[in-house]
């Protein structure tokens, strides 16, 4: 059987020269890797022994990403695709397998069968987490502290000491609504997916607001509501409407209660899913974007180019290159005591379309 030994001899390099070109591609030149797996290719080289390396580093070679909802959520949402693909362009991680842990599945949930006690039974399954998304204190997320497991967090929570890659929510939504009333719009609606796991669906009240749980969308509603107020609008002009999810089709039946309801000029949707399911809902009613309606999303998600939409840009597939560099840095030489955790903030960008106009 072909060994590393004979791949290095015949590549003319050293046999940890080799190793890197399967585990750390990072310690060589692209060219450089290119030959060796060349070589390797040519004499028939399956690879390092995986088993083997997993055995003596301890490591099982496996990575684990939350999904907070069901698994199809990770296979829908456009955002959660996009982390996705960031993962997958880390070239570190191409010999290292991704598994989903859909924190509504009971097996995850429930620890010897005790009703109320919560665990994530991961340990041994992978060597780390990318939290993407998670409600403030979330049962799963201490259980991961608890278990010392590796992990880095992407946008929420906000967890002291922890690895970070997010973007400025709040100041990002501000610049959402600041927009719409620099287009001269006072009759504004707004539409969130979740403040809360709880199924809630309609108008928001001052009191559910502050209740939130959900960070990323507390911060963008807290934008909003700090931006409407510097133009004199109350948290009661905003009519906030609550879709109780994240697909089309709760947002649109939020949209629709809130367009019969007050007759907004204009829309900020905390999510491009959102803001089209607004504009779908526009339409039943006969209405035209932008001329009866302005709309403005968050995310830029492809479809939103395709269909038009005003948003706030933010870099989504770059989100999951950082939080899988930041994770993968971390398995290879875990942080020592005092060390500063490792933070990426991304700038966001307001892209203008045609989908808001000014107020006649």
């Amino acid at each position: 059987m072909v060994s590393m030994k004979d791949v290095a001899l015949a590549a003319g390099v050293s046999q940890p020269a080799v190793s890197y070109a399967y585990n750390k591609p990072g310690k060589l030149s692209v060219a450089q890797r290119e030959h060796i797996l060349a070589v390797a290719e040519q004499l028939g080289y399956p690879g390092p022994n995986i088993m083997g390396r997993s055995l003596r580093s301890g490591k099982v070679g496996a990575i684990g990403l939350m999904v907070m909802d069901k698994l199809s959520y990770a296979f829908a949402d456009p955002s959660m695709i996009a982390l996705l693909r960031g993962i997958g362009e880390i070239g570190e991680l191409s010999n290292v397998a991704l598994t989903l842990f859909p924190l509504n599945n009971q097996r995850i949930r429930k620890e010897d069968g005790k009703p109320g006690n919560t665990s994530l039974a991961v340990r041994g399954l992978v060597d780390g987490l990318i939290i993407p998304t998670m409600p403030d204190d979330h049962p799963m997320v201490r259980a991961v502290i608890q278990q010392r497991i590796p992990y880095v967090v992407v946008d929420s929570p906000m967890i002291d000491g922890a690895h970070y890659v997010g973007i400025d929510d709040r100041g990002a939504a501000r610049q959402q609504m600041r927009h719409l009333l620099e287009l001269g719009h006072r009759r504004i609606g707004v539409i969130v997916d979740r403040l809360n796991p709880d199924n809630h669906r309609g108008e928001v009240d001052f009191k559910r607001f502050r209740s939130s749980t959900e960070m990323i969308v507390r911060e963008r509603l807290t934008g909003y509501v700090e931006e409407a107020a510097e133009a004199g609008l109350a948290f009661s002009d905003l009519h906030v409407f609550e879709a109780g999810g994240f697909d089309s089709t709760v947002g649109q039946a939020a949209a629709t209660s809130l367009l019969n309801q007050y007759a907004p000029t204009a829309i900020v949707a905390c999510s491009d899913v959102m803001a089209l399911a607004s504009i779908s809902a526009a339409q039943a009613l006969q209405m035209k974007v932008p001329d009866d309606l302005s709309v403005i999303g968050f995310d830029d998600i492809a479809e939103a180019g395709n269909a038009g939409l005003t948003t706030i840009r933010q870099p989504l597939v770059e989100k999951g290159v950082y939080a899988a560099r930041f994770l993968v840095d971390i398995l290879n030489t875990p942080p020592a005591k005092g060390d500063e955790p490792k933070r990426k903030i991304f700038q966001t960008q307001l892209v203008v379309r045609t989908s808001t106009r000014k107020v006649d």
